[in-house]
């Protein structure tokens, strides 16, 4: 895995404060155990962007101020419309945790939405909202390439 990779999946896992899952002999794949892990990160990953969300807010609250210079509101505007965009991504974001969370209440984790075979852990701890399995996302990925171009 290169070294982006890995370093943002041990964010994500250093987020929830959990170590990469260590499957057990004889285990099946999204047993009790593996819902639990991924359900952790999940909500783990999910409260921290609320947090960043709230944090955004009172900092916008905080400095918000009428400047009377316009390069200076200018400046504030836009480092303003910045941070909303990335609170809207992150919104998003939260969006789609909160779908996946509902997947593992309802036993439908884990598995590639477009052809049904198992999507890998170590896949879904790197992105855990992942739906589609490498195979699956890497033709979606073409396809929408050949769609642009």
């Amino acid at each position: 895995m290169p070294a982006s990779k890995t370093k943002k999946t041990l964010g994500i896992l250093a987020i929830a404060g959990v170590e990469p899952y260590q499957i057990k002999k004889n285990e099946e794949y999204m047993e009790q155990a593996q819902l639990d892990h991924f359900n952790t990160i999940l909500d783990s990953w999910r409260t921290q962007l609320r947090i960043e969300v709230d944090r955004t807010v009172d900092h916008m609250k905080d400095e918000a101020a009428n400047f009377p210079d316009p390069i200076d509101r200018a400046t504030q505007e836009e480092e303003f419309s910045l941070e909303l965009r990335a609170r809207d991504r992150e919104r998003r974001l939260i969006k789609k945790i909160t779908n996946t969370l509902k997947k593992i209440d309802q036993d439908d984790f884990g598995y590639c939405e477009s052809c049904g075979v198992e999507i890998g852990l170590r896949r879904l701890e790197a992105r855990p909202t992942a739906d589609l399995c490498i195979d699956c996302k890497t033709l979606a990925e073409i396809k929408e390439k050949q769609d642009i171009g």
